[in-house]
């Protein structure tokens, strides 16, 4: 199934007191002058918060750099979906919180299994993502007397969340892509909208490009550069149904990871707690309904599983508010991973569980929660036909994010020399399980203030040799021309579907030994069945979104089957990995002892290779975490 490989570390993380080593790292990186920064390219792939501040940021600083994006402006990116906030420890309403607290709530909400360093790192930089946007222009919410507003999320007992409403991923981004625009603008970006990337450039060992498709004209084309950073986000779509955009994808990191770039912890998955059920087996994906209603919004079944009445007719003696009553205290602002798996304890699929704003609508006033929910009780109401403010939300958990991704060290660099991941690409910072309103913190992170402080480093040893693409090239062209060559009798849609109900039965929100070895078996046969039954209508060399889903769905039998390796090797339950046989008290039981480490999976072609970065604490004592 797989074999050992040699231990992996992370040998550019400073050692000495975790309050300096990121000043310390900043300060012992090569510099690159600005002379010669007009000399030097990098290409990013990708133009959500961590891409296109990525882009922007570099090219400000006199790189020139190549931006690529699948949608048809950068602006489209899936960050422009994320709705609930983003933390950060400014301590405005002087409630405890604090970078060393904000620190410890990520380890621990991560379940022990992120490096310390990169995580007090992101703790320091959150204060100043909230300056940067605010001095773009963000309109985050403000109180009364013009100060911003913070609420809270799970996992945390503080209010350290800025919000815009529920669209903070939208003003984010649009600040973002105005840093963006001005430098496109300025010619310091060259911007490349609807193109995909199939394919990295390796040459004398160091990534040098990327080999990607017209997605308007099909054709097939090399962009070579100094640096390539990959900002791609997630892998959740593996699962078929989930709240992510249909067009995410883990093509460009798992062409990557084939190139020879490791794969950590790819069995990480988040299932979010608050998403609109699915409705019928027509339906393509899932509408997530923000963490933030949990602030005001309380979470309960029937207490008789076989009451079948209108949430409106059940009395309060007929409710159940597990969440409140097994965690009182956090209540219903437990992390993601628990609240998914309570109310799977407590419910169904097709029953769902209720998010009454009942309480919060006579204590505030309507008018008090349509200001702070309203677009997210339009958009609910648009959904299913029923309006929040009188019924009861019904919601069920959902594949969201994706805490594993490339393996980079405390620079951001992965094991391909030149290659970058930055943002849910990469698996740095959130461990096993992410908190609420982190991921677009990590993102603007990675790509305003870690990136451009750490990218010099590697580039002051260029410029670098002459590259020759052509065997990339061809080998994208070949791979075209075979999916189109099949013409079978199966949609891609049909082989989508069916990976998605296998990976959510047997690598979702609860995981055996049994179910997974039955996906590892079944996978490998489905993907041999694809490659002899798909049918991709239409040509290579014009616009053909079946191409485009083929050989992303292509790519997934592939991911998918690495991620059930590392939920089988992985006996122990943390965070969103829960296997059932691992368990205390019906809670995620972790083994410290056998699964302290980081799960890096090296590309062979046949059983992949495992080699494991050892996890040290030395300032948040690793134990059992509870919320209760």
């Amino acid at each position: 199934m797989y074999t050992e490989g040699d231990p992996i570390a992370d040998h550019r993380a400073p050692t000495g007191p975790i309050e300096t080593r990121w000043d310390r790292r900043r300060f012992t990186a090569r510099l690159v002058n600005p002379a010669n920064r007009r000399g030097r390219t990098v290409i990013v792939v990708g133009t959500g918060l961590a891409g296109g501040s990525a882009a922007a940021t570099l090219a400000e600083l006199g790189y020139r750099v190549l931006s690529f994006c699948h949608q048809d402006s950068p602006r489209r990116a899936h960050s422009v979906a994320a709705q609930g906030g983003i933390n950060a420890a400014k301590n405005y309403r002087n409630d405890g919180d604090s970078v060393w607290r904000l620190f410890h709530d990520t380890v621990k909400g991560g379940d022990f299994r992120a490096r310390e360093s990169n995580v007090y790192r992101l703790a320091q930089l959150s204060t100043a993502i909230i300056d940067q946007c605010v001095a773009q222009g963000v309109p985050f919410a403000r109180e009364y007397g013009g100060l911003l507003d913070t609420r809270s999320f799970g996992g945390a007992q503080v209010s350290r969340t800025f919000y815009a409403r529920g669209q903070t991923g939208q003003q984010l981004l649009l600040g973002a892509y105005q840093a963006l625009a001005r430098q496109i603008d300025a010619g310091r970006v060259e911007s490349h909208p609807r193109t995909e990337m199939l394919d990295l450039v390796v040459a004398d060992g160091r990534a040098r490009g990327v080999v990607v498709r017209d997605l308007v004209t099909g054709a097939v084309s090399t962009h070579l550069a100094d640096a390539v950073v990959l900002a791609t986000g997630g892998y959740g779509n593996v699962f078929h149904l989930s709240t992510n955009a249909k067009g995410c994808n883990a093509t460009a990191i798992w062409r990557a990871h084939r190139r020879g770039a490791l794969f950590a912890n790819p069995c990480f998955t988040q299932i979010h707690p608050t998403c609109i059920p699915p409705a019928g087996e027509h339906q393509s994906k899932l509408t997530l309904m923000s963490e933030s209603l949990r602030n005001d919004g309380r979470v309960w079944v029937p207490r008789d599983p076989a009451d079948r009445r209108t949430p409106g007719a059940i009395p309060e003696s007929g409710r159940d508010y597990f969440l409140e009553r097994l965690y009182p205290a956090f209540g219903n602002l437990v992390p993601r991973d628990i609240a998914s798996r309570a109310a799977k304890n407590a419910s169904d699929p097709e029953r769902g569980v209720y998010l009454d704003f009942a309480d919060a609508i006579a204590r505030l006033g309507a008018d008090v929660v349509k200001a702070r929910y309203g677009n997210l009780f339009e958009m609910y109401q648009r959904i299913t036909g029923d309006d929040p403010y009188t019924t009861p939300m019904r919601i069920w958990p959902a594949v969201h994010y994706t805490m594993g991704g490339l393996w980079v060290d405390y620079d951001l660099r992965s094991t391909i020399p030149g290659l970058f991941v930055i943002g849910e690409a990469n698996f740095s910072d959130h461990g096993a399980n992410r908190l609420g309103a982190s991921a677009l913190m990590q993102g603007l992170a990675d790509g305003y203030f870690v990136l451009p402080n750490v990218i010099g480093d590697y580039l002051a040893d260029a410029p670098f040799g002459d590259v020759d693409p052509g065997g990339v090239e061809d080998e994208v062209r070949d791979r075209v021309a075979r999916l189109l060559a099949v013409d079978g009798d199966r949609t891609v849609e049909s082989f989508h579907r069916e990976l998605g109900r296998i990976m959510w039965e047997e690598c979702g929100m609860e995981r055996t030994d049994a179910g997974l070895r039955t996906a590892l078996r079944r996978i490998p046969e489905l993907r041999a069945e694809f490659w002899s039954r798909v049918k991709v209508p239409g040509r290579g060399e014009s616009f053909n979104q079946e191409l485009e889903k083929a050989g992303r769905v292509a790519d997934f039998l592939e991911l998918a089957e690495l991620m059930c390796v590392d939920a089988l090797h992985r006996e122990e339950s943390c965070g969103g990995h829960f296997r059932a046989e691992s368990t205390a008290g019906g809670e995620a039981l972790r083994d410290d002892h056998r699964f302290s480490y980081v799960a890096a999976w090296e590309f062979t072609g046949g059983p992949p290779v495992l080699h494991r970065e050892d996890l040290v604490f030395d300032h948040v004592r690793p134990s059992i975490r509870s919320y209760a």
